[in-house]
């Protein structure tokens, strides 16, 4: 067969006839493994560096693995690396390849030897018993065999040169490094809607803001929580106990960014890791689910329709707690993923199916990006990890562009009375009160919208506030939620059932999950 990696290693091993039959027998499946490059034992504050060189042709292995034979007596390690990115037809997909790095417990998914990742974001990194670049895990370099991971996610048709450089340094380890993680609940803080972001990056992925630039975003955003979902590494968590508070519940997550999709993995105990190097055609993302579900944890596919590479999601939506429809500033990626959420819905009702909650996020990674900007209002029994959970997975919740906006919105009939996410028991003929009170949206269009479609839209006065009703029974309407709409960019009325070569919908103000309406 013919190899699509060609790498050789430079300086002290020749590329050899055995090894070049090593690298044909591992090209199976997703990943590669070539020759180990070794260390020999060295003197304390003695320095040794080594190169790797290579070629991926495309169509290579979605990983690949460059072991390094670590002795006794390293205190730190260092690698940094470049590759080619040659000019390419315009439309085409140049080159791009992501690192990290797996320790002695070996490259096994889901295992313990992941020690770090960066993605594309960085061009070196060292991990060392008392420190790490941001993005990697402090901790002892132990002897035996490590392995720089490459993730050549592009590779143009020129293919990709690359080169890797290792350093090791030689003696006893420094103090070891103590993380400090936030607490999982807010004391006395009882029963309440709160406000929370919960798709947020820092310095330790591919954000530009450190943990406490993020945390004093998201207190002027007026939040009362946040997730830390750094890219395919939990080594942030260690450093948000400090910059939590009374005032701010500070959880745990991750984005687990893989070849079809990404996801928010949300409250993750501290430490915790999930991997990331499965397709769809694989079995990785019902097992890392399930680690996810048994610890606690919610998965929340993200930014579903993102047209980037490796982003639209499609996996599927068996394994997910929610899916977040809502990313940023309102675009078109959004639209299409609350429409598409809606026929979920819809689809729920027939066949008598559990339904899938919405969720809003900023994705927010640096300036001019704004914390807060969508985040979700949810209707909790306690300022805690497991209640806010909880509130999530149940649809208990309502998605809002800034606090500045309020949005009260219920059903009633006769006696009863039901929430957002919450089912009106009454009997299919039932004259049922739809309500909204809303503030903070000026001119803004109320629109109501049921498994039929649109029903109603009612626009507000410049005040921005205003109270929209409508009466339905469950035998007209399976469920109703609720969206507020700013006005068009000219500062015309949004029309939601209007036809034509432009949408005429302006961007998303505030969303409801949904109230269903008569017996299950």
């Amino acid at each position: 067969m013919n190899s699509p990696c060609k790498a050789h290693e430079a300086n002290s091993v020749p590329l050899s006839p055995s090894r070049r039959g090593f690298l044909a027998a591992a090209l199976t499946g997703a990943a590669i493994t070539l020759a180990p490059m070794s260390f020999a034992a060295a003197e304390n504050g003695s320095t040794k560096t080594k190169t790797i060189t290579g070629h991926l042709d495309p169509g290579a292995a979605d990983f690949v693995y460059l072991p390094v034979e670590v002795p006794a007596g390293v205190n730190k390690i260092s690698v940094s690396y470049t590759y080619s990115k040659p000019a390419v037809t315009s439309g085409l997909l140049s080159n791009a390849c992501d690192i990290g790095v797996f320790d002695e417990k070996g490259t096994e998914l889901a295992g313990k030897g992941f020690r770090g990742w960066s993605g594309g974001f960085r061009t070196e990194f060292f991990i060392s018993a008392a420190e790490a670049t941001p993005g990697y895990l402090p901790g002892p370099v132990g002897k035996g065999t490590w392995n720089i991971a490459l993730g050549p996610y592009q590779v143009a048709e020129q293919g990709m040169d690359y080169t890797v450089n290792v350093t090791l340094d030689y003696g006893p380890d420094g103090a070891p490094f103590r993380p400090q993680y936030p607490a999982q609940q807010i004391a006395g803080r009882g029963a309440g809607w709160y406000r929370g972001d919960a798709h947020l990056h820092t310095v330790y992925s591919d954000g530009k803001r450190t943990p406490a630039e993020v945390a004093a975003g998201a207190r002027a955003a007026r939040l009362d929580f946040m997730i830390s979902t750094d890219h395919n590494t939990p080594a942030s968590h260690g450093s948000w106990g400090p910059l939590a508070g009374n005032d701010l519940l500070i959880l745990t997550g991750e984005e687990v960014t893989t070849r079809n999709g990404h996801y928010l993995a949300l409250g993750l105990e501290p430490g915790d890791w999930i991997d990331w190097r499965y397709r769809a055609r694989d079995k990785g993302f019902e097992q890392e689910s399930q680690r996810i579900h048994a610890s606690g944890g919610i998965v929340v596919p993200a930014h579903p329709f993102c047209p980037y590479v490796a982003c639209r999601w499609k996996f599927g939506y068996d394994d997910a707690d929610a899916v977040e429809v809502w990313t940023g500033p309102w675009t078109a990626d959004d639209e299409y993923a609350i429409n598409s959420w809606d026929s979920m819905l819809a689809h729920s009702v027939r066949t008598g199916g559990r339904w899938l909650p919405a969720m809003g996020n900023s994705d927010a990674h640096s300036v001019p990006q704004v914390i807060g900007f969508p985040h979700n209002v949810v209707n909790a029994s306690a300022l805690s990890r497991d209640a806010l959970l909880e509130g999530i997975r149940n649809g208990r919740s309502w998605i809002a562009e800034s606090a500045d906006i309020s949005l009260d919105f219920g059903v009633a009939s006769g006696g009863s009375s039901a929430g957002v996410g919450e089912r009106l028991e009454a009997a299919a003929d039932a004259r049922v009160t739809v309500t909204a009170k809303i503030s903070g949206v000026p001119n803004g269009v109320v629109r109501f919208i049921t498994d039929e479609g649109q029903t109603q839209q009612v626009t507000l006065p410049a005040s921005g506030e205003g109270t929209s009703t409508w009466l339905t029974t469950p035998q007209l309407a399976a469920y109703v939620r609720a969206e507020v709409r700013h006005p068009m960019p000219d500062g015309t009325a949004s029309n939601g059932t209007a036809m034509g070569t432009a949408l005429l919908l302006g961007p998303m103000a505030a969303l409801t999950n949904p109230i269903f309406l008569g017996k299950k």
